[in-house]
């Protein structure tokens, strides 16, 4: 079977359809038949292409469906041929490498470490370095002929592209190939020793191959650099079939670091592994933890990603969001550690149910309401809807009263003093996120409002139990003055009802928050302001402010304390997430802690 390569007709185009879809389950018998991949889609037109999002490749893997999507018009133009070779290649991405949106992530990460100055590369070689773990154990276990996919596919700018002659000659290798079956032209003598620890990465590596997505990217490295000043024709583009792999995803564990991704990237070179001419070391060392001075030298900040970075990931994954969105789904998994459990529901002392007689049972009833026992003693002859009855039942009163979680007013300081944290890790928001989050899950509802200057807030519609507007507040920046928004306390509880919900007022700021004893802007003094603010919202108040000094070295913080607020101060910002997981225990987890009201 061969369709013709120059306009195929779309009878030849449907009649390739039903081919490749025949071999489908030839294709998963290579791997697993018992896999959570959908059917194929076949796309017959460049629309069926654009709807599917199938764009730089005849064919592809989507992880976030679980889905392979394969371009029969670009096959019939390019290939011809090899149905079980290319489903069995998009199968392997499913089954062995990248297999999950997170993992996806992480074989991205590694690169990226490896490609300093052309990082927007990781995500293509993330994708070359899969297909060569996929396509060698097709070749070798599976007697497919890739090697045959590449012949029809390499043919194109290939000698004018030492990248794509490089990964052509690591195949040869692999393959016991002869030179020249699959490159172009003369082959330096730099790219066959390229090529050949390579082939040795791809064999030592097969079964840990996030443990060699570093040790790759560093092999490729030069090559890039060099494509990088040159307008050469990139032959290796033509089957970029994972690059979006994790389109329309989200994976999770992002945020925090692997312990073996701090490594330092090791070319293949260097590594006694891979190349025995430097020497062996006892395998345990080889892939040891980085020393402080390797730290030192290449600036790691510790176990977990600068937001930055997890949105540059997440775009190389193919998940493209704006630095906001990604800073509220950054915040949100970092917190997520650190919240209240769940909170358990108490069941009343007495909940046995009580029959209260019985109603009509009509045929637009669930039939097992059904009381058939009282239906046929009212009548031998059971009509549906006419002498059908069900039976009603009540409860018990509960011996225990309702409890009631307190609501939380919060006020997040993001003056010029403050870092954004849609750039960098903002521990404010950090800590009101884990605050915030901890209160919806014990039922509570938010008001957050982040401050700055005069006239710079933003806040939530009152309070809600909206994670994501909590979170887009927690996460914006004003980065200008210091100025406690003192009218918004003061219109939140002017006018509350003696029976609302109690509230609690947090506020998490330095020594700024000394303008909330500031006039309003009605001539009214804050301290008065915020008095009746405490009192009306009744569930108490908390500062927690970052001072070089004590409380008791502020009059006005003294004065504070007085009026009912608790102070407490971190000497670190880093502090504050220690003090929001004890405040959202003590506030919110269930122990029979005052703060839940009794109704």
């Amino acid at each position: 079977m061969s369709a013709a390569r120059s306009g195929p007709t779309m009878a030849v185009l449907e009649d390739l359809r039903d081919e490749w879809a025949a071999r489908w389950p030839d294709a998963l018998a290579l791997w697993s038949p018992f896999t959570r991949l959908r059917p194929p889609r076949f796309c017959l037109t460049t629309e069926d292409e654009a709807r599917e999002g199938l764009t730089g490749s005849f064919a592809m893997i989507r992880l976030v469906d679980q889905t392979v999507v394969v371009s029969i018009r670009q096959v019939a133009e390019l290939l011809g041929d090899f149905p079980l070779e290319i489903l069995g290649h998009e199968i392997g991405h499913h089954i062995l490498c990248p297999a999950d949106l997170s993992d996806n992530v992480r074989l991205i990460a590694r690169i990226r470490r490896a490609l300093p100055t052309v990082e927007h590369r990781a995500p293509s070689v993330a994708n070359m370095y899969a297909d060569l773990l996929i396509n060698d154990r097709l070749q070798r276990s599976r007697e497919l002929d890739m090697a045959g996919v590449y012949e029809a596919l390499g043919t194109r700018g290939a000698a004018q592209d030492p990248f794509w002659n490089f990964y052509m000659r690591l195949y040869e290798i692999l393959w016991s190939r002869p030179r020249g079956t699959l490159t172009h032209g003369t082959i330096p003598p730099r790219t066959e020793g390229d090529a050949v620890l390579g082939a040795r990465l791809v064999r030592s590596f097969a079964n840990r191959w996030l443990a060699g997505a570093g040790r790759f990217g560093a092999l490729c490295l030069p090559y890039l650099l060099d494509e990088e000043k040159s307008e050469k024709p990139q032959a290796w583009m033509i089957w970029q079939d994972a690059i979006d792999a994790g389109a329309g995803g989200f994976p999770n564990g992002l945020t925090e670091i692997d312990d073996d991704e701090l490594e330092p990237p090791r070319h293949p070179a260097l590594d006694p592994e891979l190349n025995d001419t430097i020497g062996t070391q006892p395998r345990e060392t080889i892939d040891e933890e980085p020393t402080a001075l390797d730290d030192a030298e290449h600036g790691s900040r510790g176990q977990f990603r600068e937001p930055f970075e997890y949105g540059q990931l997440l775009a190389a994954s193919g998940l493209h969001l704006d630095e906001h969105e990604v800073a509220v789904r950054y915040y949100r998994e970092r917190s997520v550690g650190h919240l209240i459990p769940f909170p358990t529901r108490r069941t009343p002392q007495a909940t046995d149910p009580l029959p209260e007689g019985v109603e009509p049972w009509d045929v637009g009833s669930p039939l097992e309401e059904i009381d058939w026992i009282e239906t046929a003693m009212r009548s031998p002859v059971i009509i549906p809807g006419a002498t059908t009855v069900r039976r009603e039942w009540g409860t018990s009163t509960g011996g225990e009263p309702a409890k009631v979680p307190i609501d939380l007013d919060i006020y997040v300081d993001s003056s010029g003093s403050m870092p954004d944290p849609r750039h960098n890790i903002s521990y404010l928001s950090l800590a009101g996120a884990i605050v915030c989050l901890s209160a919806l899950r014990a039922g509570a509802r938010v008001q957050a409002t982040l401050w700055s200057g005069t006239n710079e807030f933003i806040s939530t519609p009152g309070f809600v139990r909206d994670e994501q507007a909590i979170l887009r507040v927690l996460t914006g920046f004003f980065g200008m003055g210091t100025a406690f928004p003192i009218h918004v306390a003061r219109d939140t509880y002017a006018n509350r009802p003696p029976d609302a919900r109690p509230a609690h007022v947090l506020v998490v700021s330095d020594d700024g928050v000394t303008t909330m004893f500031d006039n309003d802007e009605r001539g009214r003094p804050g301290r008065e302001v915020m008095k009746h603010a405490i009192a009306a919202a009744g569930g108490g108040a908390t500062m927690v402010l970052n001072l070089w000094n004590d409380v008791g070295n502020d009059p006005q913080l003294v004065q504070a304390q007085q009026d009912g607020w608790d102070i407490h101060v971190v000497k670190n910002w880093e502090d504050l997430v220690t003090f929001a997981r004890a405040f959202s225990r003590r506030a919110y987890e269930d122990r029979g802690a005052p703060v839940a009201v009794s109704r």
